[in-house]
């Protein structure tokens, strides 16, 4: 591959700022040049006029807008059919009619290849480049899945979900024990940074995922602290579900702390699983650890989280979906806790990160009394990006345009999809400049859908969907 520049107006979050002051790291260059080198790295971004002469011959392409690749921290491969799913009632009503029926078809091994085909390709139309997706419970699944994403030239972390107690409608998904142990080991072995054997550059990586507290047990999660001790020290990821729902009397929360008879939802990943939060085993949460919603979150959670780096993938619009309630953002952020952004695919409807976003920034600004906010453009469009890439502990490698970072971005043309031309073409706009920016950067963020997005590309190169 030789040297090329993309030419478009750029939007980016530079550096590695604290989530508290994304808003001082925002370049917006109106007509940007982004140089990709033979490597498929950043090797330089900056206005067109002040382009390097080294790269005054490289082959230009044009474009209306690049920005860095969506990062979905939240999406589930096994319910990428289930999106829209009237359940009848919220989470746990929900996965009983719902999801555990639909998951269950992923044993078939023409069904779990052709779900991966689908699975990637919308995650392309969607321009999501990294995900961190909670994996189906069959390794026939779990291999097309990663096949897939390596043809296509994604990136990706993922794991088996999973189940060693549950209701009658998720046995097709239940294993023993030590059977889960061994699955998740194998598949760690088989499939962890297959790509380049170091967890720092690998585009396919594996976690240790199961499905939330209730869908294991004591025993489980001890023998799942075991295995982390051992595989940590490689890169190998932790990924579940937090204080998602909290209906009065019955719901997940409710039922977590009577099972296991513990203070905080948190305790149970954090090895204090044991009645009156007693310590059972080895925490499972670090820098490689996201969870999902932490929407009724106690105080003390969200200083743990903070204090051993684990992240949020916070999930408005599937939150809407299911009523479970708003994640306080300003709290969250306070606390220190990285929070990127996750579709919930089936719970949440929608792929594209950047509507995810949009429900984010609708949902917060209704919050009640003072914790309402209006969120900065770009918040929204570091929580889609270089939040996402820093809860994979990749923020090394892409997220945003740094020099010698990989060139992972999304080419947008505005005339591909109407309504975002007349928004951004014919909006009105501020007199003062700063001004017109953010406005800029806002509308198309909430404008963005599916058609106006030109191109995908991982390291430099054009993602490829896979054949129907």
């Amino acid at each position: 591959m030789s040297p090329t520049v993309y030419r478009a107006h750029i939007f980016h979050i530079a550096g590695q700022p604290d989530q508290a002051d994304v808003t001082s790291h925002l370049v917006s260059l109106p007509d940007g040049a982004l140089v990709v080198d033979e490597a498929g790295t950043v090797a330089w971004c900056g206005p067109f006029a002040a382009l390097p002469a080294q790269w005054a011959d490289a082959p230009v392409t044009r474009a209306d807008y690049l920005i860095p690749g969506f990062v979905d921290s939240h999406v589930h491969f096994p319910q990428a059919y289930a999106t829209a799913a009237h359940g009848g009632g919220q989470l746990l009503e929900w996965l009983d009619h719902c999801i555990f029926p639909t998951e269950a078809r992923y044993a078939d091994p023409a069904f779990a290849d052709q779900a991966a085909r689908y699975f990637t390709r919308r995650r392309i139309a969607a321009g999501t480049t990294a995900a961190m997706v909670f994996g189906s419970a069959f390794p026939v699944a779990q291999d097309a899945l990663y096949r897939a994403t390596l043809d296509a030239g994604l990136r990706i972390v993922s794991g088996r979900g999973v189940q060693t107690v549950g209701p009658e409608t998720a046995s097709a998904l239940m294993t023993s024990e030590a059977a889960a142990i061994e699955m998740v080991a194998d598949e760690i072995s088989r499939w962890h940074a297959i790509d380049t054997g170091d967890a720092r550059t690998a585009k396919v990586q594996v976690g240790i995922v199961p499905r939330f507290s209730l869908s294991v047990t004591p025993a489980t999660l001890a023998a799942m602290g075991e295995l982390y001790d051992e595989v940590r020290g490689r890169g190998v990821y932790f990924h579940s579900h937090l204080n998602e729902n909290n209906r009065k009397g019955d719901g997940e929360i409710a039922a977590v702390l009577g099972t296991y008879g513990v203070n905080s939802y948190l305790d149970t990943y954090d090895g204090h699983f044991l009645p009156g939060s007693k310590q059972g085993g080895s925490t499972l949460l670090g820098r490689r650890s996201t969870l999902a919603h932490a929407v009724h979150s106690q105080a003390g959670e969200l200083a743990r989280m903070a204090e051993t780096g684990t992240s949020i993938a916070h999930c408005p619009t599937s939150q809407l979906f299911l009523g479970s309630g708003t994640m306080p953002w300003r709290a969250t952020v306070a606390a220190g806790v990285n929070v990127s952004l996750g579709s919930d695919i089936g719970a949440g409807d929608e792929w594209l990160i950047s509507r995810v976003a949009g429900d984010c920034y609708k949902v917060h600004i209704s919050e009640d009394g003072d914790a309402g906010t209006a969120l900065h453009p770009a918040e929204l469009l570091f929580a889609a990006t270089l939040a996402g890439a820093r809860a994979l502990d990749m923020e090394h490698a892409f997220g945003n345009f740094d020099e010698g970072k990989d060139a992972d971005f999304l080419l947008i043309d505005k005339k591909l999809w109407e309504p975002l031309d007349g928004m951004l073409s014919m909006g009105i706009r501020s007199d003062d400049e700063d001004e017109a920016t953010l406005e800029e950067l806002f509308t198309l963020l909430m404008g963005l859908r599916q058609p106006a997005i030109a191109g995908v590309f991982v390291q430099g190169t054009r993602a490829v969907a896979p054949p129907l």
